[in-house]
């Protein structure tokens, strides 16, 4: 897999950059703007998928493998 949260991390920052160019017109402000309103809504559900994923390991971890058939995101022990 090519994309980490950490990618994510760097995107958000690469944004921030961009917004805080102080060269750029109010045109170029306002497209930056709508720019990131777009990648912090991707990034949410981003980070939401990433919870739930966490939160089904812990329970794995938690309770067993007995939730597996349950949690597909998971795969099947090998």
């Amino acid at each position: 897999m090519k994309n980490k949260l950490t990618d994510l991390n760097n995107h958000l920052f690469a944004q921030l950059e961009r917004l805080s160019d102080e060269g750029l017109s109010s045109e170029q402000i306002e497209q930056e703007a709508k720019r990131a309103d777009a990648i912090v809504s991707i990034s949410d559900q981003i980070m939401r998928n990433a919870d739930l994923s966490l939160r089904a390991c812990k329970l794995v971890a938690d309770h067993g493998d007995r939730f597996l058939n349950h949690l597909p995101m998971l795969g099947k022990p090998e």
